[in-house]
Protein backbone atom coordinates (compact mmCIF):
# COMPACT_ATOMS: atom_id res chain seq x y z
CA UNK A 1 0.00 0.00 0.00
CA UNK A 2 1.37 3.78 -0.83
CA UNK A 3 1.58 5.73 1.96
CA UNK A 4 0.71 9.28 1.90
CA UNK A 5 2.43 10.52 4.97
CA UNK A 6 5.98 10.31 5.87
CA UNK A 7 8.32 10.51 8.86
CA UNK A 8 10.78 12.42 9.31
CA UNK A 9 12.88 10.05 10.30
CA UNK A 10 12.91 8.70 7.11
CA UNK A 11 12.74 11.93 4.90
CA UNK A 12 15.88 12.11 2.85
CA UNK A 13 18.86 13.16 4.79
CA UNK A 14 19.78 16.76 3.54
CA UNK A 15 15.97 18.02 3.64
CA UNK A 16 15.96 21.28 6.19
CA UNK A 17 13.81 19.63 8.59
CA UNK A 18 14.34 18.60 11.99
CA UNK A 19 14.31 15.29 13.03
CA UNK A 20 13.45 14.77 16.80
CA UNK A 21 11.24 18.34 16.87
CA UNK A 22 8.27 19.68 14.87
CA UNK A 23 6.28 16.54 15.35
CA UNK A 24 6.69 13.04 14.00
CA UNK A 25 5.27 13.79 10.35
CA UNK A 26 6.39 15.90 7.36
CA UNK A 27 5.32 16.88 3.52
CA UNK A 28 5.18 13.67 1.45
CA UNK A 29 6.03 15.19 -2.02
CA UNK A 30 3.41 14.15 -4.62
CA UNK A 31 4.76 12.11 -7.77
CA UNK A 32 6.12 14.23 -10.31
CA UNK A 33 9.17 14.94 -12.62
CA UNK A 34 11.45 14.43 -9.59
CA UNK A 35 12.26 11.68 -7.33
CA UNK A 36 11.56 11.76 -3.67
CA UNK A 37 15.35 11.27 -2.27
CA UNK A 38 16.08 14.06 -5.13
CA UNK A 39 13.63 17.12 -4.12
CA UNK A 40 11.45 19.03 -2.30
CA UNK A 41 7.96 19.56 -1.59
CA UNK A 42 7.16 23.03 -2.51
CA UNK A 43 6.10 23.76 0.76
CA UNK A 44 9.45 23.31 2.63
CA UNK A 45 10.92 25.28 0.11
CA UNK A 46 8.63 28.72 1.16
CA UNK A 47 9.14 27.56 4.38
CA UNK A 48 12.14 26.25 5.39
CA UNK A 49 14.52 26.92 2.79
CA UNK A 50 13.33 30.69 1.87
CA UNK A 51 11.42 31.01 5.13
CA UNK A 52 8.53 32.86 4.06
CA UNK A 53 6.45 31.44 6.10
CA UNK A 54 6.75 30.17 9.23
CA UNK A 55 4.26 27.15 9.05
CA UNK A 56 2.82 24.55 6.91
CA UNK A 57 -0.39 26.97 7.31
CA UNK A 58 1.04 29.77 5.92
CA UNK A 59 3.06 28.42 3.39
CA UNK A 60 -0.43 26.56 2.10
CA UNK A 61 -2.04 29.88 1.86
CA UNK A 62 0.92 31.66 0.20
CA UNK A 63 1.24 28.64 -2.67
CA UNK A 64 -3.16 27.79 -3.29
CA UNK A 65 -2.98 31.97 -4.58
CA UNK A 66 -0.51 31.54 -7.02
CA UNK A 67 2.55 33.59 -5.80
CA UNK A 68 4.80 30.89 -6.83
CA UNK A 69 6.06 29.79 -9.96
CA UNK A 70 7.99 26.82 -10.78
CA UNK A 71 9.34 26.69 -14.54
CA UNK A 72 7.40 29.80 -15.25
CA UNK A 73 4.14 28.07 -14.35
CA UNK A 74 1.74 28.66 -11.31
CA UNK A 75 1.93 25.47 -9.07
CA UNK A 76 -0.76 25.42 -6.51
CA UNK A 77 0.26 22.17 -5.42
CA UNK A 78 2.35 22.40 -1.52
CA UNK A 79 3.45 19.32 -2.01
CA UNK A 80 4.60 19.57 -5.99
CA UNK A 81 8.28 18.47 -6.01
CA UNK A 82 10.83 20.91 -7.12
CA UNK A 83 14.32 19.30 -8.09
CA UNK A 84 17.58 19.75 -9.99
CA UNK A 85 17.89 22.48 -11.98
CA UNK A 86 13.99 24.47 -11.90
CA UNK A 87 13.59 27.83 -11.34
CA UNK A 88 11.21 28.75 -8.87
CA UNK A 89 9.91 32.59 -8.49
CA UNK A 90 7.82 34.18 -6.14
CA UNK A 91 5.85 36.73 -7.51
CA UNK A 92 4.95 39.41 -5.42
CA UNK A 93 8.97 39.73 -4.79
CA UNK A 94 9.72 39.16 -7.87
CA UNK A 95 12.70 37.03 -6.50
CA UNK A 96 13.56 33.95 -9.09
CA UNK A 97 15.91 31.13 -7.78
CA UNK A 98 17.29 27.82 -9.14
CA UNK A 99 17.80 24.26 -7.63
CA UNK A 100 21.83 23.75 -8.28
CA UNK A 101 23.79 20.82 -6.49
CA UNK A 102 25.77 22.02 -3.47
CA UNK A 103 28.57 20.13 -1.73
CA UNK A 104 27.08 20.01 1.63
CA UNK A 105 23.46 20.06 1.13
CA UNK A 106 22.56 18.53 -1.87
CA UNK A 107 20.35 20.59 -3.52
CA UNK A 108 20.32 24.09 -3.08
CA UNK A 109 18.54 27.83 -4.29
CA UNK A 110 20.86 30.33 -5.51
CA UNK A 111 19.51 33.44 -7.32
CA UNK A 112 19.43 34.01 -10.59
CA UNK A 113 18.74 37.31 -13.12
CA UNK A 114 15.24 37.33 -14.40
CA UNK A 115 17.20 36.91 -18.36
CA UNK A 116 18.99 33.75 -16.70
CA UNK A 117 15.02 32.37 -15.61
CA UNK A 118 14.15 32.19 -18.96
CA UNK A 119 16.11 29.03 -19.92
CA UNK A 120 16.21 25.83 -17.93
CA UNK A 121 19.48 22.89 -18.92
CA UNK A 122 18.30 19.60 -18.96
CA UNK A 123 19.64 15.82 -19.36
CA UNK A 124 18.94 13.46 -22.04
CA UNK A 125 18.71 10.77 -19.90
CA UNK A 126 17.00 8.21 -23.02
CA UNK A 127 15.87 8.38 -26.61
CA UNK A 128 12.86 6.54 -27.17
CA UNK A 129 11.30 6.22 -31.24
CA UNK A 130 7.56 7.15 -31.60
CA UNK A 131 4.80 7.45 -33.66
CA UNK A 132 5.53 8.50 -37.20
CA UNK A 133 9.58 7.59 -36.92
CA UNK A 134 10.49 10.81 -34.95
CA UNK A 135 12.94 11.00 -32.11
CA UNK A 136 11.80 11.78 -28.45
CA UNK A 137 14.00 12.79 -26.08
CA UNK A 138 13.30 11.69 -22.79
CA UNK A 139 14.80 14.90 -20.24
CA UNK A 140 15.67 14.41 -16.28
CA UNK A 141 13.02 16.50 -15.36
CA UNK A 142 10.27 14.07 -16.58
CA UNK A 143 9.82 16.90 -19.98
CA UNK A 144 9.79 14.81 -23.44
CA UNK A 145 10.91 16.46 -26.55
CA UNK A 146 10.28 15.26 -30.30
CA UNK A 147 12.47 15.72 -32.66
CA UNK A 148 13.35 15.42 -36.26
CA UNK A 149 15.90 11.99 -37.17
CA UNK A 150 18.40 13.99 -38.32
CA UNK A 151 18.79 16.17 -35.99
CA UNK A 152 18.44 13.60 -33.34
CA UNK A 153 21.79 12.01 -34.41
CA UNK A 154 23.45 15.04 -32.77
CA UNK A 155 22.10 13.83 -29.24
CA UNK A 156 23.45 11.35 -26.82
CA UNK A 157 22.12 10.35 -23.73
CA UNK A 158 23.73 12.36 -20.78
CA UNK A 159 24.15 15.65 -23.10
CA UNK A 160 22.15 18.73 -22.12
CA UNK A 161 19.77 20.80 -23.91
CA UNK A 162 18.96 24.60 -23.02
CA UNK A 163 15.05 25.09 -22.75
CA UNK A 164 13.28 28.41 -23.25
CA UNK A 165 10.55 28.30 -20.54
CA UNK A 166 7.71 27.84 -20.88
CA UNK A 167 8.21 27.66 -24.44
CA UNK A 168 10.65 24.34 -23.74
CA UNK A 169 11.85 25.28 -27.40
CA UNK A 170 15.92 23.77 -27.78
CA UNK A 171 18.51 26.68 -27.96
CA UNK A 172 21.43 25.18 -27.02
CA UNK A 173 22.85 21.68 -26.95
CA UNK A 174 25.71 21.05 -24.68
CA UNK A 175 27.74 17.41 -25.29
CA UNK A 176 29.41 15.38 -22.88
CA UNK A 177 32.98 15.03 -23.77
CA UNK A 178 36.37 16.39 -23.18
CA UNK A 179 36.81 19.88 -22.43
CA UNK A 180 32.29 20.44 -21.50
CA UNK A 181 32.07 22.29 -17.86
CA UNK A 182 30.29 19.57 -15.92
CA UNK A 183 28.67 20.09 -12.16
CA UNK A 184 28.02 16.42 -10.75
CA UNK A 185 24.93 15.80 -9.24
CA UNK A 186 25.23 12.92 -7.34
CA UNK A 187 27.43 10.53 -5.37
CA UNK A 188 30.07 11.64 -2.99
CA UNK A 189 31.59 14.81 -5.13
CA UNK A 190 27.86 15.96 -5.52
CA UNK A 191 27.96 19.66 -6.11
CA UNK A 192 31.29 19.72 -7.58
CA UNK A 193 32.29 21.95 -10.88
CA UNK A 194 35.50 21.09 -13.40
CA UNK A 195 36.66 20.29 -17.05
CA UNK A 196 36.30 16.98 -17.93
CA UNK A 197 39.96 16.15 -19.46
CA UNK A 198 39.57 12.01 -19.28
CA UNK A 199 36.77 8.96 -19.91
CA UNK A 200 37.70 5.94 -19.43
CA UNK A 201 34.60 3.77 -21.03
CA UNK A 202 33.48 0.65 -19.99
CA UNK A 203 31.36 -1.89 -21.10
CA UNK A 204 27.72 0.36 -19.70
CA UNK A 205 28.32 4.07 -21.03
CA UNK A 206 26.72 5.04 -17.92
CA UNK A 207 29.25 3.70 -15.51
CA UNK A 208 32.26 5.37 -17.76
CA UNK A 209 34.78 6.49 -14.90
CA UNK A 210 34.95 10.37 -15.42
CA UNK A 211 38.31 12.85 -14.47
CA UNK A 212 37.37 16.36 -13.37
CA UNK A 213 39.71 18.85 -12.96
CA UNK A 214 38.21 21.78 -10.45
CA UNK A 215 38.81 25.41 -10.99
CA UNK A 216 41.35 24.46 -7.68
CA UNK A 217 43.24 22.13 -10.03
CA UNK A 218 42.01 19.12 -7.97
CA UNK A 219 41.18 15.78 -9.76
CA UNK A 220 37.82 13.91 -8.89
CA UNK A 221 37.00 10.91 -10.24
CA UNK A 222 33.12 9.92 -10.82
CA UNK A 223 30.82 8.03 -13.23
CA UNK A 224 29.37 9.41 -16.28
CA UNK A 225 25.63 8.93 -14.44
CA UNK A 226 26.54 11.46 -11.96
CA UNK A 227 27.69 14.55 -14.24
CA UNK A 228 26.12 16.79 -16.26
CA UNK A 229 27.28 19.31 -18.55
CA UNK A 230 26.93 22.94 -17.90
CA UNK A 231 29.16 24.78 -20.49
CA UNK A 232 32.01 24.66 -22.79
CA UNK A 233 35.90 26.14 -22.34
CA UNK A 234 34.78 26.77 -18.71
CA UNK A 235 32.11 29.15 -18.76
CA UNK A 236 28.91 28.18 -17.06
CA UNK A 237 25.63 29.01 -18.69
CA UNK A 238 24.16 29.31 -15.09
CA UNK A 239 24.77 30.55 -12.02
CA UNK A 240 26.05 28.37 -9.28
CA UNK A 241 26.84 28.72 -5.34
CA UNK A 242 30.55 31.03 -5.10
CA UNK A 243 31.88 28.33 -3.02
CA UNK A 244 32.07 25.44 -5.84
CA UNK A 245 34.03 28.04 -8.15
Amino acid sequence: MVRRHLRRSCSPWWWPVPRKAGGVWTIKPHPGPHPLEKCLPLAIVIRDVLRYAKTLREARYIISHGMVKVDGRVRRDYKYPVGLMDVIEIVPTGEVYRVVPHPVKFLTLVPISREEASIKPCRIENKTTVKGGKIQLNLHDGRNHVVDPEQARNYRTLDTVVLTIPEQNIVQHIPIQLGSLVVVIDGRNVGKVGTVVEVIQTFKRRKATVAIETPKKEIIRTILEYVMPIGVEGKPILTLPPEVL
